[in-house]
């Protein structure tokens, strides 16, 4: 299995089926930061005020023991953070102790509990134990695991909403169910009590029973007006619930592509370090922000030795008679004239813009593209072009702001690796 970083684990939460898959992925996770530290998610049970039972993923499975331990045994200024979400806290001394309160997998000489709270709906529905060997060095694995746990929260959310909108449909249909069962055993009884008094001749008790009938009639008629309120009471809730899913579903692709984002960062400058030629280091420039943002099409452009231009130092999907090299002169074209006024270039739909020569251009199968200027300590490094978005999407104004923060890495790397003047150097183009 292919190590898990962070982009893999938020995709493998995003498919996840159920919350077993989850916590395997978490799993997985925990592996690539620690491989001695172990995690488990305790359910609360907020009726009883209890952390009810452990699940614990391992080897490809998840783990379940009942755990039946109320949520006051822990400190309560620990206790009020861990119930408040967001972040982890260290049981410091008191560690081991917790542990085996929790019937965690001990930790051979002894380690470090971190708890951390997961609410749901706006109240604490589990805590996630994380149980790492003590260290003397290095970084904490809480420290590094926090990103996935963020993550995992996400996929926790999901599942609790599934679970909340089947048990509002199983509700309603046990109260359906029950209300017509009543009335047809009612009914049913009183048509036999009617048929033997009109077969036994006695008025009186003829007319009472017709009056019982009535009067169960109406009953039955506001026991179903009731369970008709209840329903139209359900479909608000899960229309709520839905909302609140589509909502949570936004927020976990934002975070996604979030997550996404630091990763290509982490292997540029990964490769930055790592890699001397300039070749290697301009491509991984360009897919950095060309596969951040699903561009087909791309190109980087860095200042010429000759001034006022610039020249092709990196492309993908662009037309075949454009070479690495060409140059381009700074006020003239699209990259020119960004770079120029050293501000990005947005457009929606080119068809708004019938002069724009990306018009004459076949390879440009979309109507959306971004044009973003580097700059780094106020120096022109040049220009970076992306277009052709993946399934023709459409670059908005939110992508701007994610393309700044990928051009000042791009702005820093090639300033601090002389990139312009060494791969000038490599392509023999002067």
């Amino acid at each position: 299995m292919p190590p898990r970083t962070l982009a893999s684990l938020a995709h493998a939460l995003s498919v996840a089926p159920d919350l077993d898959a989850a916590l395997i992925a978490l799993g997985e996770g925990l592996a690539e930061v620690d491989r001695m530290s172990n995690v488990a998610l305790l359910r609360y049970d907020g009726r009883r005020e209890m952390l009810s039972d452990r699940l614990t993923p391992t080897g490809g499975t998840v783990e379940r023991s009942a755990v039946e331990t109320t949520f006051d045994h822990l400190p309560p200024e620990k206790r009020l953070t861990v119930a408040g979400g967001g972040q982890f806290v260290d049981l410091g001394d008191q560690s081991e102790e917790y542990a085996r309160l929790f019937r965690l997998r001990p930790q051979s000489e002894g380690g470090w509990l971190s708890l951390r709270g997961v609410r749901s709906d706006g109240h604490l529905a589990a805590v996630i134990a994380l149980y790492e060997p003590k260290k003397i060095f290095g970084t904490r694995a809480s420290e590094r695991f926090a990103p996935s746990v963020a993550l995992f929260e996400l996929a926790f959310a999901r599942f609790a909403e599934r679970d909340a909108r089947e048990e509002a449909v199983r509700t309603l249909e046990d109260i359906t169910q029950r209300v017509h069962g009543e009335y047809v055993r009612k009914l049913a009884v009183l048509e036999a009590q009617l048929t033997e008094a009109r077969s036994g001749g006695d008025p009186a008790r003829e007319v009472a029973l017709e009056r019982e009938a009535a009067r169960a009639t109406e009953e039955a008629r506001k026991s179903a007006r009731r369970a008709q309120a209840v329903e139209q009471q359900v479909l608000a809730a899960v229309e709520q619930l839905e909302k609140a899913h589509i909502e949570l579903h936004r927020r976990s692709e934002s975070l996604r592509q979030k997550t996404r984002t630091i990763y290509l960062v982490d292997r540029v400058l990964t490769l930055d370090g790592t890699i001397d030629d300039p070749r290697q280091l301009v491509d991984g420039l360009l897919s950095l922000v060309g596969d951040d943002m699903q561009a087909q099409r791309c190109s980087l452009m860095l200042r010429a030795p000759e001034p006022d231009t610039l020249y092709l130092a990196a492309a993908r999907g662009i037309a075949p008679n454009v070479s690495e090299g060409y140059r381009v002169r700074i006020g003239e074209g699209v990259s020119g004239k960004v770079a120029a006024t050293r501000e990005p270039l947005l457009v929606l739909d080119v068809a708004d813009a019938q002069s724009h020569p990306l018009l004459r251009d076949q390879y440009f199968t979309t109507g959306s593209f971004i044009s973003f200027p580097l700059v780094y300590h106020d120096e022109l490094v040049g220009v970076v072009n992306l277009t052709n978005r993946a399934q023709r999407g459409v670059f908005v104004d939110e992508d701007i702001e994610r393309v700044r923060l990928l051009a000042l890495v791009i702005s820093l790397v090639a300033t601090r690796a002389r990139l312009a003047e060494r791969l000038i150097e490599t392509l023999g183009v002067r």
